[in-house]
């Protein structure tokens, strides 16, 4: 018996440990994510509107910080089911009877609207920057079109990161089970 309940409680430290690692990642990705979008949104974007010169160092930033902002979603994404699946309150997918679970279904809808602005982003709205790039050095006539993707671009990146400050705040809305 004693074997057996040490078996027990290496699993539960092992279990213990991987949940901090998961809650260190997923604060990490949170940062990375929110960081680089409120860079964006708050510093290059009108920056590059101010001063024209800038629209290709912006654009440059933007496309680095793609592939960062791709592995922070998905670090959030592994991690949160890893703490959801940790989680005391949670009762299932479906279960909205405590505070704990209605909050979370706020942060998971938050997440999936941020998931789909960053697809239209990249897939919709980054190829067509692309081209409209490729046109205008051949011709000045895209300039306006230009002005009007990057334009959608930006408020895309701003309701993205307006929909992050939900997301933060309802990480605030987590409440513990109150014992008796």
């Amino acid at each position: 018996m004693p074997v057996r309940a040490a078996i027990l409680t290496e699993l539960l430290n092992l279990n213990l440990s991987l949940l901090a690692l998961s809650y260190f990642f997923h604060l990490v990705a949170t940062v990375v994510w929110l960081g680089g979008m409120a860079l964006l949104v708050l510093i290059i974007y009108p920056l590059s509107q101010r001063h024209g010169q800038f629209a290709g160092l912006a654009a440059a930033i933007e496309a680095r910080f793609r592939p960062f902002a791709n592995l922070s979603l998905f670090v959030l994404l592994v991690t949160g089911v890893v703490q959801t699946g940790a989680a005391e309150n949670y009762g299932g997918l479906l279960d909205f009877s405590t505070p704990w679970s209605q909050a979370i279904f706020l942060k998971h809808l938050a997440f999936i609207g941020m998931v789909v602005v960053v697809g239209w982003l990249q897939f919709g709205l980054a190829p067509t920057l692309d081209r409209l790039q490729l046109l205008a050095l051949k011709n000045a006539e895209v300039e306006n079109e230009q002005a009007t993707a990057r334009a959608q671009q930006r408020r895309l990146t701003q309701i993205n990161f307006g929909a992050g400050g939900c997301w933060c705040c309802s990480l605030l809305r987590r409440q513990r089970p109150v014992r008796p």
